[in-house]
């Protein structure tokens, strides 16, 4: 049986595609058409999936999309009924696209996919799981457990803005749903949106900004208590109530009122290019704190109802990593595991699974390893000859190696050396993280290295933390963690004897100060909150990149080396040589490695173009 899963039109499009429930590939539009979080029908990585499957449309059973159209268009309805008069410009800036595309869902569909192949539309289904359905089931059917707890927690899909399921063997029942305008995701964003990040791109920013909230701070405790006394209500058993009179998203098209806003926390919406002060990370902080707490109350629910040994998570707020983090040590679950696509590209995954499980009713085989997510590797990969291409368009003088361990020798010595280096190998990653095949590569020990990676490479905010990739075996020599985290989802501290003390009134600092402040022997992986978000490489998923790290812990003794995703702000990470290539001569990045070549910054002709990406990708 043959499924095509498609997510599109709202964020992230993307495409992934079932041969008799095995996941065959999956990928992002966005990383074809270079536009970040691009919602356009994904018609590259539809192509893309049914190229590598060695399918035509013809051949497919079923095409299922990741949610109901047309009972999101009764929500909007609704909401805009209920809200009324407020909202008319918005419903009627919104109307002409869902009368004109979404209310025809099928049709468009049948065109688009027309594009790319011909085909009988009559033979072949056309499926549309709802939102919240397609992200449980992208969690719980690669997931190793045959009976786990599934928490799906994002800003909206149809109705539903959370839900807990119960997945056993190849069903699931959906046991209990938080319903719009009530919504943590859209919290989140809201905030997002007031301390100056953009909505649907800038939430991972929102938590890598909240350590810099000073915990001693009466400020924290004061904007917290502002926040489930003014804006929600948190109840014990997880579901929330937002107070609509200070938010805008329901119908408007803002994320909240600002004025009123600005008189709850004392402070104007920041804008995006603001430098950022105490009382944005405090706010920060405090948003953190109560996300954190209504995420643990939903998952002691979860376990209520479902009396699961195991969890499951999709949805973007499971993309918040902190609280994953908080989560999993909890012990409210044995095992947590957490899509790496979490967020709505990960629907397309979701909506395929759930056609061939719960629409045609096919057994389902539990993975024997890890997961069945073959380690998020599932995108395209590129051989020798396209970056033989590359280099004779861009006339680059390149080192080409015979053995792949001398070249991991000669990259660890030059990351040993504090040379920044770009890594691009195998199969792309489908989800927003970076994996050890399209990354950004450093020395976890050389104190400046963050600051060059942030100000010089990815030219963004500096306050940005990196993740550090571990050799899973010896995760535990470095953090305070003996699990697995293969795709970077979960927060952990560094082990104490891998700190430094801080100094007196540490707490009180400026964000600037705090940042620059040796923290660990890895300081440019270590947060200011002394955690890290922690990538376990594992050698039976990513040999490649697993023996390159055993090759920098022979030369360092570290067995830790940093890892950020291969873009600069605002584009989409890497996805073929050129991409590669084009982004390294973009960059202030030192060496940049596509399978066995390696390309010297030093040795490469003038670069033409090198701000030409501030003018082709919007900031984020």
């Amino acid at each position: 049986m043959n499924i095509l899963g498609i997510s599109a039109f709202y964020h992230d499009s993307a495409a992934a595609v079932l041969r008799d429930g095995v996941i065959m590939a999956a990928a992002q539009e966005e990383r074809f058409t270079r536009k970040k979080h691009d919602p356009a029908f994904p018609t590259n990585a539809v192509r893309y999936c049914l190229q590598e499957s060695g399918l035509s449309i013809d051949q497919l059973d079923a095409v299922a999309f990741y949610d109901k159209p047309l009972l999101k268009f009764e929500r909007l309805l609704e909401t805009y009924q209920a809200f009324a008069p407020r909202g008319l410009s918005s419903f009627l800036a919104g109307m002409p696209v869902w009368l004109k595309e979404k209310m025809f869902l099928k049709r468009l569909l049948r065109e688009e996919l027309n594009k790319i192949g011909t085909f009988d539309s009559s033979k072949i289904k056309l499926l549309f799981p709802e939102h919240h359905l397609s992200h449980a089931a992208s969690a719980f059917y690669p997931s190793p457990f045959e009976d786990a707890a599934i928490l799906t927690v994002d800003g909206v899909g149809e109705w539903a803005t959370a839900s807990i399921c119960h997945g056993q063997g190849k069903d699931i029942s959906i046991l209990r749903e938080l319903q719009f305008p009530h919504s943590l995701g859209l919290l989140y964003s809201a905030f997002t949106y007031f301390l100056g990040f953009r909505v649907n791109s800038g939430e991972y920013k929102l938590m890598g900004l909240a350590p810099y909230g000073n915990p001693k701070s009466p400020d924290v405790d004061r904007y917290v208590k502002v926040i489930l006394e003014e804006l929600v209500d948190a109840r014990p058993d997880g579901s929330i109530w937002l107070d609509q009179r200070y938010f805008d998203y329901a119908t408007g098209l803002r994320m909240v009122r600002d004025k009123d806003w600005e008189r709850l926390f004392g402070f104007p919406k920041r804008q995006p290019e603001d430098p950022i002060e105490a009382w944005h990370c405090n706010l920060g902080l405090a948003i953190q704190r109560v996300t954190e707490e209504v995420v643990i109350r939903m998952a002691q629910e979860a376990k209520r109802l479902t009396g699961a040994r195991h969890l499951c998570l999709a949805g973007g707020v499971a993309l918040n990593c902190v609280a994953n983090g908080k989560l999993q040590k909890s012990g409210i679950f044995e095992e947590v595991f957490i899509q790496p696509a979490a967020g709505d590209a990960g629907g397309s995954l979701g909506a395929a699974l759930a056609a061939q499980h719960i629409y045609f009713n096919q057994a389902r085989k539990t993975a024997p390893s890890l997961d069945d997510m073959q380690g998020s590797y599932l995108g395209p990969e590129f051989g020798d000859h396209d970056v033989l291409l590359v280099a004779r368009k861009y006339t680059a003088p390149y080192e080409q190696f015979a053995s792949f361990e001398d070249l991991a020798e000669k990259t660890a010595s030059l990351l040993a050396e504090g040379n920044v280096v770009g890594w691009v190998q195998g199969r792309m990653e489908f989800g927003p993280r970076a994996l050890g095949n399209r990354s950004i590569l450093g020395d976890p020990r050389n104190p400046e290295m963050q600051k060059k990676l942030n100000l010089k490479i990815k030219y963004r905010e500096s306050f940005r933390p990196f993740a550090p990739s571990v050799q899973a075996e010896h995760v535990a020599e470095y953090f305070y963690f003996q699990g697995i985290s293969p795709y970077m989802l979960l927060v952990q501290p560094v082990r104490a004897d891998r700190c430094v003390p801080v100094p007196e009134g540490y707490d009180d600092l400026a964000v600037r100060e705090k940042l620059y402040h040796l923290r660990s022997d890895m300081p440019s992986i270590t947060h200011i909150d002394f955690s890290a978000r922690i990538q376990t490489v594992h050698r039976e998923t990513n040999p490649r990149y697993w023996n390159l790290i055993e090759a920098f812990r022979k030369l360092t003794g570290m067995g830790v080396i940093v890892n950020t995703s291969f873009n600069v702000r605002g584009e989409p990470i890497v996805c073929t040589p050129e991409d590669a290539f084009r982004c390294f001569m973009r960059t202030e990045m030192d060496y940049l490695v596509v399978g066995n070549f390696l390309f010297d910054k030093k040795k490469q002709p003038e670069w033409m173009e090198k701000d030409g990406w501030k003018e082709e990708f919007v900031l984020d």
